[in-house]
């Protein structure tokens, strides 16, 4: 057996284990809500209206490199790297039919690496290192909000483990350059960290 069959194997082996051993039915239309993007409507409103309220000068660039993270998050994961290494998702593979428990859409044939993952991970890891240096708050929690919605997508099938590491590492990558990005634009070198009163 070759080191990535074996990896391969261990990959469907956790899937499983995620995806139906420890699965709760009473908690699917939980984990299915969390991977939808309109349950988070009102928490991006949110953010929009705080760093507008609090953060006015540094509003358009916050707003700006958030956008542009998922942007390079998403393109990268969904029409780079998928179509590059086509690995197909859980729903594909018919060893894995019966252990499936369908709770949503198959959905396209690519699964490597989860764009869900890419995409939030990367906005929290963004959002982690500007809100830090605008205030010195370092909201550890944003990580496990994009962590939640990373384990929803393998709790409802659509993607495999290491699918969602491997978003989530690209994603980790893509928001530490842009919140550089954000420091380079927004601060002053005698200016850096200095927080706005709120």
């Amino acid at each position: 057996m070759g080191y990535w069959e074996w990896l391969d194997n261990i990959d469907k082996s956790l899937f499983l284990f995620l995806h139906a051993d420890l699965a709760a039915p009473e908690l699917d239309f939980f984990f299915k809500g969390l991977r939808n993007s309109i349950t988070w409507l009102p928490f991006y409103g949110f953010v929009l209206f705080w760093i507008i309220r609090y953060y006015p000068k540094q509003a358009f660039q916050f707003i700006l490199l958030t956008v542009f993270t998922v942007a390079i998050t998403d393109f990268t994961s969904a029409s780079i790297m998928k179509p590059l290494f086509a690995r197909g998702r859980p729903c594909f593979d018919a060893d894995l039919k019966t252990e499936l428990r369908n709770l949503v859409n198959c959905g396209g044939f690519n699964s490597f690496p989860s764009s869900h993952a890419s995409n939030h991970t990367g906005m929290a890891t963004f959002w982690f290192w500007s809100i830090f240096m605008l205030n010195g708050r370092k909201l550890h929690w944003l990580f496990l909000w994009a962590a939640a919605i990373g384990y929803a997508q393998v709790y409802v099938g659509k993607h495999y483990p290491f699918d969602v590491v491997v978003g989530s590492v690209l994603g980790w990558c893509v928001g530490i350059v842009t919140s550089k990005l954000f420091e380079r634009w927004c601060f002053r070198t005698d200016e850096r960290y200095k927080p706005s009163t709120m």
